[in-house]
C-alpha cells in the first residue's frame, strides 16, 4: 500500500482527450476517492484536441453519479474557471491521473506561471512523464493543490463504502431487488437486470461493479489470512518465551 495524499478535500481525477479517457479506470479512481472521504471531480484535459468534448463529458457523467465532470484546455482556457471555482480558500486538493495527461500544465495555468516542469505534447495528445515527486503548491486564491506523479497502476486496498458510493446508480436500483443479497445475475425480480434490459443501465457498468467487488473480496480474504498468520506468529513467540522462562527457573 502507498499513501498518495492525506487530509484532502477534493480529488481531481485528470484524463486527457482524446485517447486517455477510460471509463473503467475512472470508476476505480472514483471508488478510491469516495472511500478516502474526499469529493471527486473529473477533469478531461486537452479538450482543444477534439472536435466535441461534450460527447466525452456525457460518457463520463454516465458512470460518475453526483460528480462534477467537465472538459478543460490550457490552450483555450476552457474549464479552467470552473476548476478554479472549486478551489476555494482553505481547500486542499490532489491531482490524480496517468502520466502525460497534463496535470502539471493545469497547475501552471491555475498559478499563472510555469512553476511545474512540463513536456511537449505529441500530435495524438499524449504527453510524457515529467513529475517525479509529490509537491504541495499554494494557489493565489488560497487553496492548496498537490501535484502527483503519473500512476501506472491503481489497485484497491479497502473500499467497501467507496464502491457503494461510486456505483450509487446500482445501489439505488438494488433496493428494489426481491432479495437483499441479490447478485444481479440470475435471481428472479432483479431490478438491476431489469434496468439493463430496458436500456436504463449499461451492462458494462454492472460488469465493472462485479470485478471491483471480487477484487475487494479477495483483498479481504488476503488481509484476514495475513492477520491470522501474524497472530499465530505472536502466539508462538509468547510460547517460546514462556518455555524459556520455565527452563531457566528450574535449571
Amino acid at each position: 500500500m502507498q499513501i498518495v495524499a492525506a487530509n484532502v478535500d477534493l480529488a481531481i481525477i485528470a484524463s486527457a482527450l482524446p485517447g486517455d479517457v477510460n471509463l473503467r479506470r475512472t470508476e476505480r479512481y472514483l471508488t478510491l476517492a469516495w472511500e478516502s472521504g474526499a469529493i471527486p471531480v473529473v477533469v478531461l484535459t486537452k479538450a482543444d484536441l477534439v472536435d466535441d468534448p461534450t460527447v466525452h463529458v456525457v460518457a463520463v457523467q454516465a458512470i460518475a453519479p453526483g460528480v462534477d465532470v467537465f472538459a478543460a484546455s490550457t490552450v483555450t482556457g476552457l474549464g479552467l474557471s470552473e476548476l478554479a471555482a472549486l478551489l476555494a480558500p482553505g481547500t486542499t486538493a490532489v491531482l490524480l491521473g496517468s502520466s502525460g495527461v497534463g496535470k502539471s500544465t493545469v497547475v501552471n495555468a491555475l498559478l499563472g506561471t510555469d512553476k511545474q516542469r512540463t513536456s511537449a505534447v505529441r500530435s495524438d495528445g499524449a504527453g510524457r512523464h515529467t513529475t517525479t515527486h509529490r509537491e504541495l503548491i499554494e494557489l493565489p486564491a488560497g487553496a492548496s493543490l498537490i501535484d502527483t506523479p503519473g500512476m501506472r497502476e491503481l489497485q484497491l486496498w479497502t473500499a467497501d463504502d467507496g464502491l457503494e458510493t461510486a456505483f450509487d446508480d446500482i445501489s439505488v436500483l438494488a433496493r428494489d431487488c426481491r432479495f437483499g443479497d441479490c447478485l444481479h445475475d440470475t435471481e428472479p425480480d432483479c431490478a438491476v437486470r431489469s434496468a439493463i434490459e430496458r436500456g436504463a443501465l449499461d451492462e458494462a457498468r454492472l460488469a465493472s461493479w462485479r470485478n471491483l467487488k471480487r477484487e475487494l473480496a479477495y483483498l479481504e480474504r488476503r488481509h484476514d489470512a495475513a492477520a491470522t498468520a501474524a497472530a499465530r506468529g505472536q502466539i508462538k513467540s509468547l510460547t517460546r518465551a514462556a518455555r524459556q522462562r520455565m527452563k531457566e527457573k528450574y535449571e
